[in-house]
């Protein structure tokens, strides 16, 4: 009898101990509800949270803690109702106090059964206002420097797309003035022709990385003889090193083609010789090499072409090197670029279904490799310059800008073409409708209700062996193409002109 009393005795200080513990607590409002919501307990942590004195708030339902529109929406009855099917509720909103105001609150619900049966809710509320506008306040700070590193990274690129575009109008401007004086000195004459047509492509490839950058670019892919390539873009390369430079080749004949964009693949490569050159300010050897390489390192399983930039200059500083290929990021003078080349090798090579790595060692030099995938097709032979073929019959040109429509035009009569030139797509249906044309050349972006795309699908339904020939300099649409309709990038060159439409199915 003695053992029993004394048990309950352990007991009931137990409880009296627990009881005190939880009433104590001032930083948690630990309170008990019965099952249908009403407040049963009270502590000192509920009356300091909320306001409420234990004789004001036992007996009341919990939901008046809860803002007007939570009770219409049936809010408290829901926290109730998931605590008793799962197990548990847990949730942050919004609470009210007595006095009105409200207070950022974390809620947790428990269910209590005794005998299997439910006898209650066990409800702990916490006041994380403080917390919370901490938080927002983070957040913010957060937005604004990312907002304010964003206006200054736009700002490096204004200034480095207006200082490069200017050099090359600066080229093209005094060239065309050459030639407009006839002077009779012709090798001055090839001079200038000659640094229009380069100033063109480096105008081309700029504009190229940025839309690489802002992915509006669309892909090409085919199949490429490395060694060709290198060969029809050398006085490119040669050109990008300047005279100080050493430009070395290291290209087997055995190198297997590649399957991937010619002009992504170019502008990636003279971005790197680029690079290379202002790495070594008192001249070097930037070496090209290319070789196969079969690999088994997820995600890159396979057949894979290896291509090597090396330089002999100053190499990476260990902290630089993570940040080289972020867009904009750049270790040269505000004027002297875009921060955008190495941005546009790495997008390229992981667009192709490869990747590029670095290994530089100060002092010593640094080495850029992409890594693409073997193509299966047997690349083409014909070399870049004057056009392969010459052709005849009618074409449907569709471009509303008549300065591009006149250069297009002219290139499509030296290929031997008719042509016929509408505005808009509209035209164009109308066009074919009345005459008939062998083909059409359509640019993509053009005003009116159908763009040179949902022309092209709309030809293809009702004139289904009509070849088609895409253009854009700029395009969102074209990035999901997947192959549907051949497409052209502006700007183009007569020989690239031919080749595209040489390649139409017949």
């Amino acid at each position: 009898m003695v053992e029993k009393s004394s048990q309950q005795r352990d007991l009931f200080e137990s409880e009296r101990s627990f009881r005190l513990l939880v009433e104590g607590v001032a930083d948690y409002a630990l309170y008990m509800l019965d099952p249908t919501g009403r407040i049963t307990s009270w502590n000192i942590g509920g009356e300091r949270i909320k306001g409420y004195s234990p004789g004001e708030i036992l007996g009341q339902h919990f939901s008046r803690f809860y803002t007007e529109t939570d009770r219409a929406n049936g809010k408290p009855a829901r926290a109730l109702g998931i605590a008793r099917e799962k197990g548990r509720y847990e949730e942050e909103g919004w609470r009210v106090r007595k006095d009105g105001t409200f207070f950022w609150a974390s809620v947790v619900i428990d269910p209590i059964y005794e005998a299997g049966e439910l006898v209650g809710f066990a409800k702990i509320t916490r006041d994380i206002t403080e917390r919370r506008n901490t938080q927002l306040k983070l957040e913010a700070m957060q937005k604004q420097l990312a907002e304010s590193q964003k206006f200054d990274a736009l700002g490096q690129l204004t200034g480095g797309v207006a200082h490069d575009f200017n050099n090359l109008l600066m080229i093209i401007s005094g060239s065309l003035h050459m030639l407009k004086r006839g002077a009779d000195d012709e090798a001055k004459l090839q001079r200038a022709i000659s640094a229009i047509e380069t100033a063109t492509r480096r105008g081309a490839a700029l504009t190229n990385q940025l839309l690489t950058f802002a992915r509006r670019q669309s892909v090409n892919p085919q199949a490429i003889d490395f060694a060709d390539r290198i060969a029809a873009i050398r006085e490119v390369l040669d050109a990008g090193v300047g005279s100080s430079v050493r430009l070395a080749f290291d290209v087997s004949d055995d190198v297997w083609p590649i399957r991937t964009d010619v002009s992504e693949l170019e502008t990636a490569l003279l971005n790197l010789v680029i690079n290379a050159r202002d790495a070594m300010p008192d001249g070097g050897t930037v070496t090209i090499a290319a070789r196969n390489l079969v690999l088994d390192e997820d995600p890159l399983v396979g057949e894979f072409i290896a291509i090597d930039v090396t330089d002999t200059g100053l190499g990476i500083p260990s902290d630089v090197l993570d940040k080289i290929f972020e867009p904009f990021f750049t270790t040269k003078a505000i004027g002297k670029g875009t921060g955008l080349g190495l941005s546009q090798v790495h997008g390229f090579a992981h667009q192709a279904g490869g990747t590029v790595r670095v290994a530089s060692a100060l002092g010593k030099g640094t080495t850029f490799t992409i890594l693409l995938p073997r193509g299966e097709d047997e690349p083409s032979r014909e070399a870049a310059g004057e056009p392969a073929f010459q052709g005849s019959g009618t074409v449907l040109l569709v471009e509303d800008n008549p300065d591009v429509a006149a250069v297009s035009i002219g290139l499509l009569e030296q290929l031997g073409y008719q042509v016929r030139r509408v505005a808009d797509a509209e035209a164009a249906l109308s066009e074919i409708e009345k005459n008939g044309v062998d083909f059409v050349f359509s640019d993509i972006v053009m005003p009116g209700k159908m763009d040179g795309l949902s022309l092209a699908h709309h030809l293809r339904q009702i004139r289904p062996g009509l070849p088609i020939l895409l253009a854009t300099g700029y395009s969102e649409v074209a990035a999901g193409l997947r192959g549907d309709f051949p497409i052209l990038r502006k700007p183009y060159e007569i020989h690239e002109l031919s080749e595209a439409i040489a390649k139409l199915p017949r």
